[in-house]
């Protein structure tokens, strides 16, 4: 099976299963970073674009946060999928190793992606949490969540570790100091570091904004 039909025939599998989710974490998501993946790649001449594809296709099949805190989920899901339509070995590896590393895991865990085509889609995910759809997307989850948008009283945590991130239920903007803020200097790629200054400033602006309303100005 080529390339291409490998591709294609993933990205309707996610489509289908990923389809209408309602915490930002759905199909769009994945067919977003997906873009930015591509384009980041056409920069960096040594990826294997079908492994950068496929990462990016797959990278929150079973995301942790929805499977019950199990960090293998995502993994198993996507090797199954890849196995079932006869993919390479080497490739199913690679893909999978992007996967299992793929997720922010606190602001004291260093990344564990090794592979170029990792760290493509590692950037492409953390572009997609930043900005003004990162914006959209944190208050979509933190509403799915139950927390609260704000609350002065209670402040961010720089987590030390997976497993205390993993049981945070911070308020809503907690999460900008906790993980969003964090992300343009956990870039990788050259491109990836350029868009992110982007979408960091207009986070800045927008976070500037939501206290001087809240402070009733």
């Amino acid at each position: 099976m080529g390339d291409n039909i490998v591709i294609k025939r993933t990205a309707d599998h996610v489509k289908k299963i990923m389809f209408g989710e309602g915490t930002g974490h759905d199909w769009w998501h994945v067919y977003r970073v997906w873009k930015i993946a591509q384009r980041i790649a056409k920069n960096e001449k040594k990826a294997d674009k079908t492994v950068v594809e496929l990462g990016a296709l797959l990278h929150d099949i079973k995301d942790w946060k929805f499977s019950n805190g199990d960090l293998g989920a995502g993994e198993r899901a996507a090797r199954g999928w890849l196995e079932k339509i006869n993919t390479d070995p080497e490739t199913v590896d690679r893909v999978c190793h992007i996967v299992r590393n793929v997720s922010f895991k606190g602001a004291g865990v260093k990344d564990r992606m090794k592979t170029l085509e990792g760290r493509i889609v590692q950037d492409s995910d953390r572009l997609d949490a930043i900005g003004a759809i990162g914006i959209a997307r944190c208050f979509a989850y933190g509403g799915y969540k139950g927390r609260q948008i704000y609350d002065p009283d209670i402040k961010p945590i720089m987590h030390k570790s997976f497993a205390k991130y993993k049981l945070s239920n911070g308020t809503s903007l907690n999460h900008f100091y906790e993980k969003l803020f964090l992300l343009k200097k956990r870039m990788h790629t050259k491109e990836g570091k350029r868009m992110a200054k982007q979408r960091d400033r207009f986070m800045h602006e927008y976070l500037d904004r939501f206290m001087e309303e809240w402070n009733g100005k």
